[in-house]
C-alpha cells in the first residue's frame, strides 16, 4: 500500500508541554565518539539526528535544544567526525550523527565513520527513532536514500525532518515534498509522518521537541 507521508500534526498542549520542559532543563555535551568501545551506557532514551552534509543539522539541534551553540555549526561540510552524545534532563541522549556526502575527508575516514555508523545503528539497544534530514531545497537524493537503506536494514524506525522550509517558495516545497515522498516509499523503516522545519524562524521546532519527548 502507497503511503502519503502527510507533515506531523501540531501537538496537544500536553504533548507540548512535555517537550518544552524536556529541552527546558539541563541540555549538555557528554562526549564524542569515534570507536563503538566509546559508547556511554545505554541506560536511556535515545535519537539520533542523521542527514548529509550542509542539511542544516546543527542548527536544528541548536533551535531543539535552545542553546545557540550546543551542536557547532559549521559551514566546512563534513566537520562533525564523530558520534556526539548529549544529555537531556536525566531521561534522553541526543545524538549528533556525522554528516554523510561529499564530507572534505580522505576516503579512509569517510569508510571509518561508515563502518562506526553502521555499528553504532544496528548495536544501541535504547535507540528509539533516527531523524534523517533532508533539505527542503532539495528533496531527497540518491545519498539519503542509502542512509535510509542503512535504517532499514538495522531495523531502526527512521522519521523524515525537512529543514530550512524557510528558503523556498510553497511549491518548490510541494516539488520536494513530493521527491521525498516517492523515495519513502520503498523504505519500511519510515515512519509515515514528515516534520517541516526552520531552525531560524522556529518553525516545526515544538512538534519536534513533543515527538522527542513522546518517545520516552
Amino acid at each position: 500500500m502507497k503511503m502519503t507521508f502527510p507533515e506531523a500534526a501540531p501537538p496537544e498542549p500536553q504533548e507540548a508541554e512535555a517537550g518544552r520542559l524536556l529541552f527546558a532543563g539541563e541540555v549538555e555535551f557528554l562526549k564524542g565518539v569515534v570507536a563503538m568501545s566509546g559508547l556511554p551506557p545505554a541506560d536511556r532514551v535515545e535519537v539520533c539526528f542523521a542527514g548529509r552534509s550542509n542539511v542544516g543539522k546543527s542548527s536544528l539541534i541548536n533551535a531543539l535544544t535552545g542553546r545557540k551553540a550546543i551542536a557547532r555549526a559549521s559551514n566546512t561540510p563534513g566537520r562533525t567526525q564523530e558520534i556526539n552524545f548529549f544529555t537531556a534532563a536525566e531521561s534522553h541522549y541526543i545524538v549528533d550523527l556525522p554528516g554523510y556526502g561529499f564530507a572534505n575527508a580522505p576516503v579512509a575516514v569517510v569508510e571509518k565513520w561508515q563502518r562506526l555508523l553502521k555499528q553504532y545503528l544496528s548495536g544501541r539497544p535504547t535507540l528509539r527513532r533516527a531523524f534523517v534530514l533532508i533539505d527542503a531545497r532539495h528533496g531527497a537524493k540518491k545519498v539519503d536514500e542509502e542512509i535510509m537503506t542503512l535504517l532499514d536494514r538495522s531495523a531502526v524506525p527512521f522519521q523524515v525532518v525537512m529543514t530550512k522550509i524557510d528558503k523556498v517558495k510553497k511549491s518548490e516545497l510541494e516539488q520536494s515534498l513530493g521527491l521525498t515522498r516517492a523515495a519513502l516509499n520503498k523504505h519500511p523503516a519510515a515512519y509515515p509522518e514528515l516534520v517541516l522545519t526552520s531552525s531560524e524562524k522556529g518553525d516545526g521546532i515544538e512538534t519536534l521537541r513533543a515527538i522527542v519527548a513522546g518517545l520516552g
